[in-house]
């Protein structure tokens, strides 16, 4: 049985419903998908995409629209730049989230497009007269808060198995069908899971670390046997999810999130760059790895000399700003004197490298050390 739109949800998709402008009218459109979604959940909306219902590419194009599309017709609205595609199926082809043909006949209707998506909170669509078109009951799962397969044919998309996981890391308080964990982990048996391309990884990683509980991505990867074939090398345990935890409550920032999240990971560069992760996440990652066996947590108790040490390390007085992301990764796994290391690194960069080169005419050797000892004894002097 369907299921009834609240009060709430109704004044919801009042705000959403779309006008038809020159360029639509007499179309078939439809917003589609995540616009839908958030706004029966009162959330902020981000993107809108929409779908064009029994129309062809020709007369798309000819309103005005922009072609974009690659591998099944896709445009851009002359004016808003928001997307729209005509209404396609899929059908399996080759491996992969890739190894599809699809279909974009006018024949094709909303309910044909809608049963190709992936979770039911995802399957919902909106016309300009503002009905909501739910022909796979993804209302009654939303607010029954819960994540539910549309098809079988959520086994042929890896893809889909990323999507899930980086739902349920972003709605806290939905839970995964058991029908659809049976899938996700059929998904991962018939060896779907291993054509998927670090890019696409990524991309979803890097949204699920933006959410108010990214270790559920990693649970539910974990859960259905994906984690080891996706992150080969990810050292994940409960240390791990508490400092993760730690980094969303602190609103640390995505490239600080995933330095926590790899903190106890040996082979870090080895799986950042598995994952094309970028280039200062994958610095900071490191740093934080062999953060979590230095003098920061020592502090005072740390010789001058140590100290030096590990700022110099982690090349703090070229890279400060890193150096600070650096603390604040760390202090979620530790108490770590922030205020103090920060004066520390002042303390260094304020001895006079120059003044002391010149005094050395030139002697490599000798104002290295100079410039060493000069440091240390700065150290030894501050707080």
């Amino acid at each position: 049985m369907a299921a009834t739109l609240s009060p709430a949800q109704q004044q919801q998709l009042q705000r959403l419903t779309p006008v038809a402008d020159r360029f639509t009218q007499g179309l078939q459109c439809y917003v589609v998908g995540g616009a839908v979604r958030d706004a029966l959940l009162d959330q902020p909306a981000g993107d809108r995409d929409w779908v064009i219902v029994g129309s062809t590419p020709e007369a798309v194009a000819k309103r005005g629209f922009i072609p974009v599309g690659g591998d099944f017709p896709v445009f851009l609205h002359p004016i808003s730049k928001e997307e729209y595609a005509l209404a396609r199926t899929e059908r399996k082809s080759g491996r992969g989230y890739k190894g599809f043909t699809f279909y974009t006949g006018v024949d094709v209707s909303l309910e044909d497009d809608l049963q190709r998506r992936d979770l039911s909170i995802n399957a919902m669509a909106l016309g300009v007269d503002g009905k909501l078109v739910d022909p796979l009951n993804g209302l009654a799962d939303l607010n029954q808060k819960q994540l539910r397969h549309v098809g079988d044919a959520f086994i042929e998309d890896p893809v889909r198995l990323l999507r899930l996981a980086r739902f349920a890391a972003r709605f806290v308080e939905f839970t995964i069908a058991e029908p659809t964990l049976v899938l996700a982990k059929q998904l991962v048996s018939n060896g779907e899971v291993d054509a998927l391309v670090a890019e696409r990884v990524w991309q979803e990683l890097h949204k699920a670390l933006a959410y108010p509980a990214p270790w559920r991505f990693f649970t539910v990867m974990h859960q259905v046997g994906a984690l080891n074939r996706v992150f080969p090398g990810l050292a994940l345990n409960e240390q791990v999810e508490q400092a993760l935890a730690l980094a969303v409550s602190r609103q640390l920032s995505v490239a600080e999130r995933y330095a926590v999240l790899m903190a106890h990971t040996s082979d870090v560069v080895d799986l950042s760059q598995r994952l094309r992760a970028p280039s200062d996440y994958r610095d900071l990652a490191r740093l934080c790895v062999e953060g979590l066996h230095s003098v920061v947590f020592a502090g005072d108790q740390a010789s001058a000399a140590e100290r030096l040490q590990w700022l110099e390390a982690c090349d703090a007085l070229r890279r400060p700003e890193r150096f600070t992301q650096l603390l604040r990764c760390l202090a979620c796994y530790g108490a770590v004197d922030s205020k103090h290391w920060e004066t520390w690194l002042q303390q260094v960069k304020q001895v006079d490298a120059g003044a002391i080169a010149k005094a050395y005419q030139g002697d490599g050797a000798r104002i290295r050390q100079a410039v060493h000892q000069a440091r240390i004894e700065a150290l030894s002097t501050a707080c």
